[in-house]
């Protein structure tokens, strides 16, 4: 069965996945959570506890010299905190076409708002994130839709599963935005900054995993070099994972501002970049096993999606980027040769038609809105019939 067939081979798919779940030693069972009522899914509570918050794209942030847009949303609520922008929104809505009688699933809800305006065009939406703040605020920011939408705790590479057990059979889109929230950003505990203190957690589902501090106490040179090079892209890989190894058999690190100064210590000023920002963003992707769950979710889509279904990914660097890039492309081809060949063969897993050529990037009006949509690259592709 090619990663384009018509039917689901469920049992399959449910060996291949299991046999990609981490080691029970290392991560407990798999929990998710889902709130709203469809009637397969059944009814739900809605955790009234957290506030809405956005994803990987506010304004400036409240303070001294740095006042936030109003927002029909904000002046509607001003007990909201935050200033909620989805990067790429029209660009999104343009590639999913999303409308009534289309199911779509939004493999990272984050503060909702692509979901949002999708269902405000009449599409029913599940809204999936590992987050289970994030995912808990969307929900309470989207109540007001019933059982037009659903939410699901999980990493969007457990779709599959997930869905197959509540009873969907087939999506019209999906979405993901690779994107990591404003709001993990900026809170300290979660670890994903350096700008104030916390624990070194870098964990998107704070469920289960090991933190950054585990890895960087744990793991050897080798393979923390090996971390900082593919998944940061840093010069200076094995020269840093020195330094740790060296500074943690004195003490353990487990502060992000204590791992920061240190790489700090032991790098070369790079302009306004701080010399850790590399560091960190590889410590990201190598706890929440990034790049493997979005290749993941590029082999199972195809799958999922019906006829006319359409597939769209944001990325924000150049290693997601160059994935979601090289499987589409692959996916698109209808015949693929090699040196050896003597004609070109047809490609079993033909199934896609590119709707973008060419990453689409934020706009100068958005960029002037939002200067964190400055990385945002977006890709698109159609499920052929």
């Amino acid at each position: 069965m090619t990663a384009c067939s018509p039917s689901l081979d469920f049992p399959s798919l449910f060996k291949w996945l299991a046999a990609r779940q981490p080691p029970a030693s290392r991560f407990p069972p798999l929990r998710w959570s889902q709130t709203g009522g469809w009637p397969w899914f059944g009814s739900a509570a809605i955790d009234e506890n957290l506030m809405p918050w956005g994803r990987c794209g506010l304004s400036k942030r409240p303070g001294k010299g740095s006042p936030t847009m109003p927002t029909p949303e904000r002046d509607r609520n001003p007990a909201l905190p935050f200033h909620h922008i989805p990067v790429l929104l029209e660009e999104v809505l343009t590639a999913l076409e999303p409308k009534s009688g289309k199911l779509i699933l939004d493999g990272t809800l984050g503060g909702g708002g692509h979901t949002e305006a999708m269902l405000k065009l009449g599409a029913r939406v599940i809204g999936m994130d590992q987050d289970r703040t994030a995912l808990e605020a969307a929900s309470r920011r989207l109540e007001r839709f019933g059982a037009q939408f659903v939410a699901l705790h999980g990493n969007f590479r457990d779709f599959p599963e997930m869905l197959a057990e509540a009873g969907v059979s087939g999506l019209d889109g999906i979405l993901v935005d690779l994107g990591v929230s404003s709001h993990q950003l900026d809170e300290p505990t979660r670890g994903f900054s350096f700008q104030t203190d916390g624990p070194l957690d870098l964990r998107m589902d704070t469920s289960r995993g090991q933190t950054a501090a585990d890895l960087v106490n744990t793991a050897d040179a080798e393979e923390i070099a090996r971390i900082f090079r593919d998944f940061g892209e840093e010069p200076r890989a094995w020269q840093l994972a020195k330094q740790i190894v060296k500074a943690r058999a004195i003490r353990p690190i487990t502060r992000t501002l204590e791992l920061a100064d240190l790489i700090a210590r032991h790098s070369p000023p790079r302009g306004r970049r701080h010399p850790a920002t590399l560091v960190f963003q590889a410590l990201r992707i190598a706890v929440n096993d990034e790049l493997g769950a979005l290749r993941e979710l590029l082999r199972v889509a195809p799958r999922w999606l019906k006829p006319g279904g359409r597939l769209a990914v944001i990325t924000f660097h150049s290693l997601e980027d160059r994935i979601v890039k090289q499987t589409l492309q692959f996916y698109a081809t209808a015949e693929l040769d090699r040196p050896e060949w003597p004609a070109p063969r047809p490609n079993p897993e033909h199934c896609f038609r590119l709707l973008t050529r060419k990453p689409v990037e934020a706009s100068a009006e958005e960029l002037e809105r939002n200067p964190r949509a400055r990385s945002a690259r977006l890709r698109a592709a159609e499920r052929l019939g």
